[in-house]
């Protein structure tokens, strides 16, 4: 009978990690931030899930237009199929991120098949962008516990986010995307936002691409810059 209580400890532990995106206190228990720190007078711009044909390059001409920068976490399948787009956002001065190679939840993956994810990824954006790899976002923002142990040994640094657009769903407007993502905005916040429609609703990155200079006024407006992580 104890093994029962020792395998419901076992995946307490394992899936914990996953709750960070929904309790805060958790990321800073564990160590993840979802902050800049030092806050720098700065809100750090991210995108998720591109590059993306379409959404991509309406980001970055909005960001180039506000002389703005931000960081863009890629899925290594999707920089496999555009890696001139990949390269053109590391060009153009962009942070580079890791998003995995597939957008799988890690907690329905083996430790084995997460790294091999992770490194698979790490590959395909750092050849395609020429650029060596630091940070790491999950997609869906799940860690298992192992998956955050893999993260650390690969020295790679995960970040979550602190303010989010929610612009993956398909009854949102731009207006509702600006509006959530600059709520009670400060410095140091982390705002998620996504580039490319692969893994949510169908054209979402139209009305995130429509969103982004309100975002980034409302940045402006506070005082503050938008800038890569």
């Amino acid at each position: 009978m104890r093994a029962l209580p020792i395998a419901a400890a076992g995946a307490v532990g394992w899936a914990l990690p996953a709750l960070m995106p929904h309790f805060p206190p958790l990321c800073h228990a564990l160590g993840v931030p979802r902050r800049l720190e030092p806050p720098r007078g700065t809100v750090a711009v991210t995108f998720d899930d591109g590059p993306h044909p379409e959404g991509t390059p309406a980001v970055l001409e909005v960001l180039d237009r506000a002389g703005a920068r931000a960081t863009f976490f890629m899925v290594g399948e999707q920089v496999e199929r555009y890696p001139a787009l990949a390269a053109e956002v590391a060009a153009a001065g962009h942070g580079i991120a890791l998003h995995g190679y597939r957008h799988r939840n890690a907690l329905r993956l083996t430790p084995s098949t997460f790294a091999d994810d992770l490194d698979r990824g790490a590959e395909a954006v750092s050849g395609a962008t020429g650029r060596p790899l630091d940070l790491y976002r999950p997609p869906y923002g799940i860690f298992s516990a192992a998956a955050l142990a893999l993260v650390r040994r690969r020295s790679l640094a995960p970040l979550l986010w602190s303010r989010w657009g929610r612009d993956w769903a398909r009854r949102v407007t731009p207006q509702s995307i600006a509006a959530k993502a600059t709520q009670d905005l400060g410095p140091g916040d982390v705002v998620l936002l996504h580039d490319a429609d692969f893994y949510s609703a169908q054209g979402s990155w139209r009305r995130t691409a429509a969103a982004l200079p309100a975002v980034l006024d409302a940045i402006v407006q506070r005082g503050l810059r938008p800038d890569a992580v």
